[in-house]
């Protein structure tokens, strides 16, 4: 029977245990330090009204909890100051379902900027869809599934329109996406003129966005690609697949801008690396 090398053990458990004690703080950093990307977004088709009129960007909550009462998140947002606060689905887990937690970050919210909601894909298949949307316009907030509203400023108006996550049409991932209602709502709403912000959950239908002159879309559930590299892109995201296109930051075509955020929370996956929680801020700037 050989002996054992204690010097060997106690070599490994000198490097093993920072090592491992190492990468558990990195992975709780990765998926609690909240940060908030900044973009600029100049058209000359903004209604001068609305020069410097801040929006921040919400997605992909998933009910967790950041601090008592959400206030890691309320205290980034009111550094923001924003005029509205949109929310692009996903507040809640259908898989660990939990409306209270999410509503303690609505109620927060609202307290500093009027909120404008569309639903995700979670929303649409927890069951309990009602339950939510009663929750919701009960405390204020603005939920534009299907429907839109005109912002207005001294006389001058931009358009505010929420899609409803077509996921209300299935039951499973392996149905697909039926985007047969978005692209009706699009084509309806390409008819209006005036400067038009859409809230949708969905990024990998940017297509249908822009081919419709949408001006800006506001995004989310692609999670950043869960794992991203430190200077590139995600590894997989719903409903795009391994490496997929859009993730994270800002993209154009045709005229349209889509912002997409990389979310707060997890669903099936539940670790972030190199893929920090994020509030996305977007100011309108007219340059005329």
């Amino acid at each position: 029977m050989s002996k054992i090398n204690w010097h060997r053990i106690l070599k490994i458990l000198i490097w093993g245990i920072p090592l491992i004690v190492g990468i558990g703080i990195f992975c709780f950093w990765q998926n609690n330090d909240i940060v908030t990307t900044k973009h600029e977004y100049v058209n000359s088709k903004i209604p001068k009204a609305f020069n410097d009129f801040k929006i921040v960007h919400i997605s992909d909550l998933h009910n967790k909890r950041f601090g008592k009462n959400q206030e890691k998140i309320l205290s980034k947002i009111r550094e923001s100051n924003p005029d509205i606060i949109v929310i692009t689905g996903d507040l809640i887990d259908r898989r660990k379902y939990n409306l209270e937690v999410a509503m303690e970050f609505i109620k927060g919210a609202k307290e500093i900027a009027p909120i404008y909601y569309v639903s995700g894909n979670h929303e649409a298949w927890s069951g309990k869809y009602s339950e939510i949307k009663n929750n919701l316009i009960e405390v204020g907030a603005n939920v534009l599934d299907n429907d839109y509203l005109e912002l207005n400023r001294e006389n001058e108006v931009i358009d505010i329109l929420g899609l409803k996550d077509p996921d209300f049409l299935t039951s499973t991932y392996i149905d697909g996406t039926d985007s047969s209602e978005v692209e009706l709502k699009l084509k309806e709403w390409k008819e209006r003129k005036s400067f038009k912000i859409l809230l949708s959950h969905r990024p990998e239908l940017f297509n249908l966005y822009y081919e419709n002159d949408m001006d800006i879309i506001f995004s989310g559930h692609a999670h950043g690609g869960q794992f991203r590299t430190p200077f590139g892109g995600g590894l997989v995201a719903p409903d795009q697949g391994f490496f997929p296109k859009y993730t994270s930051g800002k993209y154009k075509n045709n005229g349209s801008t889509m912002f997409v955020s990389r979310g707060l929370g997890n669903s099936v996956m539940p670790i972030r690396i190199f893929n920090r929680p994020e509030i996305v801020e977007v100011t309108l700037i007219n340059n005329k």
